[in-house]
């Protein structure tokens, strides 16, 4: 491509979310070849394992190529629209772009420097933006070693040894340390190749004495297995949100030692209370539901209790209390489960609450919750009440260090002033990181979050 053509044509690249992400998925393109399109005008949907995002051009001109079609999932970075910024003036077509595993192009790496599109709007520079590997992938610390590395590999010469320090968190080093392991010396075992306290112990067992080797049994041949008849299965891609779902849930079940108690209350008066509210006229124009007072009494139990509001820096091997709550709530939609938060819930008057509360909701359902909604939450409340059942033992939010289920309100014989009466009665269910919540802090909380909605006069007694 010449300097005019490289001039005239621009390459729109997928852009860095600034959260992690490495790739996204192209739901719906809003032009095609030949459109004319100006600054700031969406060309196309894409679906990142967060959030559906609409993707705005930074430049006017004429749709040149579009280089993905829809239902692509492409590499952050990746050029995915060729915009003419010149159109009329005569010269050559740039040349097609290269498949998404094949390097940029120089000329495209000499784009001008300052803002960078990113999902959320412009103006982050290149310097704060850096992509993160993809999970699973080995990390690389020095790039000139793994160059090195790659040389070598097409000289046809082994590849000189890594550099890099070997994986394993402080506890395992601690361990290797006071058992006179050397890390170095060690295969692991564990993701990302991270080494574990198993490969340490494994390392220091003595080997098993030689022994002569058993005469194998003939093995019988495998039975090839019948062909799955036709409809009878569907296979569905994991991607996008069940994607990062799974791998989220994943690591909170298997990282944070979680604890689940529960407890059934009478919540007849805090039923009583929601009628009232729908009448009073400060609530007018917002959504009063059940919801909305559990969410107030968890505000005010951790108002009550601060220390649950907090979570587990292992790394620094820190415990990092919060003194401000992103509350949490767990939404079913069409694109699976999202936890977008209400930024600061705790300062918020219950109108506001209300306000905020029917926004994230109906935001969460229409597909539009941006990555930063769901970002910095510090608690959540799950309402599985509303499919009917009970309870069940929610798994914390990663980062976060309690999740309260909220389960079905459903009318029950209940003693009530020394009689049996019939009252509106739900169970509740709160699971906690055992490591900085204890058995003591987490039922205080649960008690209190139950004796409000039991006697919701207590939202202005404690609150």
């Amino acid at each position: 491509m010449t300097a005019d053509t490289s001039a005239r044509y621009r390459e729109f690249k997928m852009p860095d979310v600034g959260e992690g992400l490495t790739e996204a998925e192209i739901l719906k393109w809003y032009v095609q070849p030949g459109d004319t399109v100006v600054d700031g005008q969406v060309v196309c949907e894409v679906e990142t394992a967060k959030a559906a995002v609409e993707l705005p051009i930074p430049y006017d001109g004429v749709v040149h190529a579009l280089r993905f079609d829809e239902g692509t999932t492409v590499d952050v970075g990746a050029s995915i629209i060729t915009v003419d910024v010149a159109p009329g003036t005569p010269s050559e077509a740039p040349a097609a772009a290269a498949p998404a595993t094949e390097p940029e192009p120089e000329a495209e790496a000499a784009e001008p420097k300052g803002r960078q599109p990113v999902l959320v709007g412009y103006g982050v520079s290149e310097a704060s933006t850096k992509r993160r590997p993809r999970r699973g992938a080995a990390a690389v610390p020095e790039q000139g070693a793994a160059t090195a590395a790659i040389q070598a590999e097409m000289n046809g010469v082994p590849a000189p040894a890594a550099l890099s320090r070997p994986l394993a968190k402080p506890p395992v080093r601690k361990l290797a340390k006071d058992l006179g392991v050397d890390l170095a010396t060690i295969t692991p075992t564990g993701p990302d190749g991270i080494i574990t306290r198993e490969d340490v112990h494994a390392a220091t067992a003595p080997a098993p004495s030689p022994q002569a080797a058993p005469v194998a049994e003939p093995v019988p041949a495998p039975v090839a297995a019948a062909p799955a008849v036709a409809g009878r299965e569907t296979r569905i891609p994991v991607k996008g949100v069940r994607k990062a779902t799974a791998a989220a849930m994943v690591g909170s079940a298997f990282t944070a030692p979680h604890v689940t108690e529960f407890v059934t209350v009478d919540v007849t008066r805090t039923m009583r209370l929601v009628e009232e509210l729908k009448s009073d006229k400060d609530m007018a124009g917002v959504r009063v539901n059940p919801l909305l007072l559990v969410a107030k009494a968890l505000l005010v139990a951790i108002k009550r209790h601060p220390d649950v509001n907090a979570t587990w820096d292992e790394a620094a091997q820190e415990i990092v209390l919060k003194h401000y709550v992103n509350l949490g709530i767990a939404a079913a939609t069409p694109r699976g489960l999202l936890v977008p938060n209400i930024k600061d819930a705790h300062d918020k008057t219950l109108p506001q609450l209300a306000e905020s509360l029917a926004e994230l909701v109906s935001t969460a359902r229409e597909g539009k919750t941006t990555p930063a909604a769901m970002q910095g939450g510090t608690v959540t409340i799950t309402n599985v009440g509303v499919f009917g059942v009970d309870t069940g033992t929610p798994i914390l939010n990663p980062g976060e260090s309690a999740i309260l289920a909220v389960g079905a309100i459903k009318l029950q014989p209940w003693v009530h002033k020394g009689k049996v009466k019939p009252r509106q009665v739900t169970t509740l269910a709160l699971s906690f990181d055992h490591r900085l919540v204890d058995g003591e802090l987490g039922s205080k909380v649960l008690a209190d979050i139950a004796a409000i909605l039991e006697q919701p006069k207590r939202l202005i007694t404690w609150g």
